[in-house]
């Protein structure tokens, strides 16, 4: 697959050759929806708490009598149908963590990613070497290659002065190239990369999957050899 490389004035300089594993694979609903559900619920905090009936104080005495009052029998003022009464089945502190596997998450980003791809939302750029690494600057470059009103900028070989320049835009995420998930893609209507960037997500995503052991595990297999 070929994407067009752009310089900071928005000229189309040539095409360069990406890998159709990153860039052009078929797109995975499934797969895609279930990475994130994941990604969404693993950054609730999941620390919402309310007192039931016996973290609630007071209520420690018997309100009224059992019999003989012709009123319904109570035990605590604290009970979740009084006033000021505890809650019931509120809500408590727990884990919405959910584990998956690295093979989905690196598929549902290489669709998503090639998905963009394919409508043009994906714009190269040569590099993000500005003379001034200011924010009037930057956008104007964003304005020149037709960033579209939100963007994921992923800036690898740019300074640490057009980064924090990136910082003052609203609707603008900067990360580098490994960070790149499915959530983000979809979150922005454009992906602005750098070329380096473009070559390292080549490096770190293209490829078959293949699992790496541990180090812990490679020092003991080295022990017993």
């Amino acid at each position: 697959m070929k994407l067009p490389l752009n310089n900071l004035r928005g000229s189309v300089v040539r095409e360069i050759d990406v890998r159709d594993d990153v860039f052009a694979r078929r797109q995975n609903d499934a797969v895609v929806h279930q990475v994130m559900v994941g990604q969404l619920a693993n950054r609730r905090q999941g620390t919402a708490k309310v007192k039931n009936r016996s973290a609630v104080s007071g209520g420690g005495i018997k309100p009224r009598p059992q019999k003989y009052t012709g009123r319904a029998r109570a035990g605590t003022i604290r009970a979740p149908h009084w006033k000021g009464g505890g809650t019931v089945f509120g809500p408590t502190p727990r884990s919405y963590r959910q584990r998956t596997p690295k093979r989905m998450r690196k598929l549902a980003l290489v669709t998503t990613l090639s998905s963009k791809a394919r409508e043009g939302g994906v714009i190269v750029l040569e590099d993000l070497n500005l003379a001034n690494a200011k924010t009037k600057e930057l956008i104007t470059v964003l304005g020149a290659v037709g960033a579209g009103s939100s963007v994921l900028l992923v800036a690898d070989g740019a300074s640490s002065d057009v980064i924090r320049a990136s910082n003052n835009i609203p609707r603008l995420k900067a990360i580098p190239s490994q960070s790149l998930n499915a959530t983000d893609i979809l979150n922005f209507q454009s992906i602005v990369m750098t070329e380096d960037a473009v070559r390292n997500a080549e490096a770190i995503w293209g490829g078959r999957f293949e699992r790496k052991p541990s180090p812990a595990l490679e020092a003991a297999e080295g022990e017993e050899n």
